[in-house]
């Protein structure tokens, strides 16, 4: 027998840790509560991990639990045989349908597993296209899920096209068992007590999240290689980082893993250039070695080594789309930076790195941001845009200061590690 086959968990103890793994999502990630509804989202592979999910729903009191499924071989038909025209379509009553959902109280968990090279090789302005008419339909629901109307979480699971591209030297058997090990691990249900271990993490992110309001920044300097970038912070911002409250009154955790504390940059205020440290996989494309100079808080110039068709088209999207809706700050030493994994699923690669994000602001990280107008949030720094894209831009070799509001650097992170408590 193979070695590695051999070393692999038996089912037993997989079956543990995918239920375990469903707990988390729904104890931890969504926090739900009794008499709410569930949309959940996920790929046909996911489905063992769909019914532990569903099977803890209920155990927790959910009223209705409602899977929707999406398949990449049919994704594929449709660029291969679609009409033109079609890709400006996307199903509109399916998101208003969700929205409505929303609207009542239902709670929102995404499961993602994608093949990060699915349409590398397919048009890239039919891909851009379809993206576009995608984020238009969902805008209404997104908004609801970006500002925190509602708890919502996203988890993984493992799929065999990602498995592969994560190791691609090992048999698919092998691949699949050691991607599924390095989620259940990212995610904390490889401890005694998963929940506890969350609690102790999300206090920690919150410890750091304080820290990062005290001081009240009014910039953020990174620098490293290819990298010069002074990132302004929006008036008022605000640090997130761990478990958030919902409007709805229930605490959940957006982002199951997450290492990440982050805010709003303002819009207007960034200036330099920046460089990837990881590639981005964006809906079935890898862009790798992204570089871009912003000025005025705009990007002005961008570049990548494969990808680069894509990036355009997106940095096109709208307005919005060239200016920053996050910055977020994760340290080298993190689990998954550990790991020595690339992920190639920015759920996991954006808790190895710092990074920032194209497009658009959670109105969180304004204070009183959930109860503003989009004039006041825009007039604060916020970015409005159909997209959020997030891409790493931290490493061991990046350092970042934080700029106080009379001018002043303080040394935040050096070799990408916190210098201050």
């Amino acid at each position: 027998m193979n070695e590695q086959v051999r070393n692999l968990p038996n089912a037993a103890s997989h079956a543990q840790s995918l239920d375990r793994l469903a707990e988390v999502a729904i104890r931890v990630g969504l926090g739900l509560k009794p008499g709410q509804e569930l949309v959940l989202t996920a790929p046909l592979e996911a489905i063992a991990l769909v019914r532990r999910i569903t099977e803890h729903a209920y155990k927790a009191g959910a009223s209705l639990v409602t899977t929707i499924f999406s398949d990449e071989e049919s994704t594929l038909m449709r660029f291969r045989h679609g009409r033109d025209e079609g890709f400006d379509t996307a199903p509109a009553w399916l998101y208003e349908g969700m929205t409505e959902a929303y609207k009542k109280g239902a709670a929102r968990l995404a499961i993602v597993g994608e093949d990060p090279s699915l349409l590398a090789k397919e048009n890239p302005d039919k891909v851009s296209r379809a993206n576009r008419a995608r984020s238009k339909a969902y805008m209404p629901a997104l908004n609801m899920i970006a500002g925190f109307d509602i708890n919502w979480t996203i988890v993984s699971a493992a799929t065999p096209a990602w498995a592969k591209t994560v190791f691609p030297e090992d048999t698919d058997e092998v691949a699949l068992a050691k991607l599924w090990q390095a989620i259940f691990s990212a995610s904390r249900v490889d401890t005694p007590d998963p929940i506890a271990a969350w609690e102790k993490h999300n206090t920690a992110l919150q410890t750091r999240t304080r820290m990062l309001n005290e001081k009240n920044y009014a910039a953020l300097h990174f620098r490293g290689p290819g990298t010069d970038l002074r990132v302004g912070l929006a008036d008022g911002h605000e640090w997130n980082g761990g478990s958030t409250t919902a409007k709805n009154g229930i605490v959940c955790n957006a982002n199951i893993p997450t290492e990440e504390v982050f805010t709003t940059p303002h819009k207007d205020r960034v200036d330099g250039t920046v460089t990837s440290t990881k590639p981005l996989s964006y809906n079935g494309t890898l862009i790798q070695d992204i570089q871009v100079r912003f000025e005025g808080g705009r990007i002005v110039e961008s570049r990548a080594r494969t990808g680069e068709a894509v990036l355009n088209k997106v940095l096109d999207t709208d307005e919005g789309a060239r200016r920053l809706g996050e910055v977020a700050l994760v340290p080298y030493s993190s689990p998954i930076s550990q790991s020595g994994l690339l992920f190639f699923n920015t759920l996991f690669d954006e808790n190895a790195s710092s990074h920032i994000a194209l497009g658009q602001a959670y109105s969180k990280c304004i204070r009183g941001g959930g109860a503003m107008s989009e004039d006041e949030l825009t007039s604060r720094g916020s970015n409005k845009s159909l997209i959020h894209i997030d891409w790493m831009i931290g490493s061991d070799e990046v350092d970042v200061d934080g700029i106080t509001q009379d001018g002043r650097a303080e040394p935040l992170m050096r070799g990408g590690e916190w210098v201050t408590s």
